[in-house]
């Protein structure tokens, strides 16, 4: 817990690394505890990948703890129509699943109710009760473990499934889980919801986690995100979950999420400086927001 502003403080592992080898592993978690966060995100695209002893055991000796997350791909949408490819996505999450219980995380989310890509249609009526049925399995499996689950609100052009937090919460709501969170996001909220306030007035005790990041996702305080704003809402609503910060540049590969996500940019290349300089930004502001 970060004593300064009373929310466990994050970063995201593709600050780090594009990948969660042994060597990139040991990397990312000796950088995030050395820039002073107390959680790292780990992108679990392909569980397989992961060690997860070898990663309990340097999260343990940092003292750091973890989140996991992954957007699923087109292969393995659960949102699809196509009981094959649903299936496929349900043993990715079981299998992501498996691995965030072994290395002693308790939360997993990100784009786990569809593929993280744009869509050229809408949604259909039973794509979205696969999603629906699928996050409730996924739920049902997480709670024998402890597990939190987050649903993850992005943009119109990474999913057709969940863009506002008004859907989110009537999505939760089907679901019927009560270790199912939302998770929002400021770059996404940029462009989706009305401002920063309201949706984490909707969210409510529905809010679970969140995502600090600016809106070309380089460095905070660079870019459109009122972030006063946010951080004043997150006071008022008595947030005290994981605040992690997500940022991306093609300083940092990753071989898919980087395409899915259109990271074409080097927006920076110092992923400590940027980090540290993450850090406190949103210590400042929260610290700004609570008076």
């Amino acid at each position: 817990m970060n004593a300064a502003t009373s929310n466990p403080l994050g970063v995201h592992a593709l600050v780090w690394v594009g990948d969660w080898s042994p060597e990139s592993a040991r990397y990312a978690v000796e950088q995030t505890a050395a820039a002073g966060f107390d959680l790292i995100e780990i992108p679990l695209l392909d569980p397989s990948a992961v060690d997860p002893e070898l990663t309990r055991k340097l999260l343990d000796r940092h003292g750091l703890a973890a989140g996991t997350s992954l957007g699923l791909s087109a292969d393995t949408d659960v949102s699809s129509t196509d009981p094959d490819v649903v299936a496929r996505g349900r043993r990715v999450l079981a299998d992501a699943l498996a691995v965030t219980r072994d290395i002693g995380s308790g939360y997993f989310g990100g784009v786990i109710f569809s593929a993280l890509r744009k869509y050229g249609a809408p949604l259909e009526e039973r794509g979205r009760a696969n999603a629906v049925e699928t996050i409730a399995w996924l739920a049902e499996r997480a709670k024998a473990s402890g597990i939190t689950i987050g649903l993850e609100i992005v943009n119109r052009y990474e999913t057709n499934v969940l863009n506002t937090t008004e859907q989110a919460l009537a999505f939760r709501a089907e679901v019927g889980a009560d270790n199912v969170v939302l998770h929002l996001d400021t770059y996404h909220m940029n462009i989706e919801e009305p401002d920063f306030a309201e949706p984490v007035r909707q969210a409510g005790g529905h809010l679970g986690y969140v995502h600090v990041g600016e809106s070309h996702r380089g460095y905070l305080g660079q870019g459109t995100i009122d972030f006063p704003a946010f951080f004043a809402a997150l006071t008022a609503a008595g947030y005290t979950g994981p605040i992690t910060f997500e940022s991306f540049s093609s300083a940092v590969v990753h071989p898919s999420l980087s395409n899915d996500l259109a990271v074409w940019r080097n927006l920076w290349s110092d992923g400590a400086d940027l980090a540290r300089h993450a850090r406190r930004f949103i210590t400042d502001g929260l610290t700004q927001a609570r008076g």
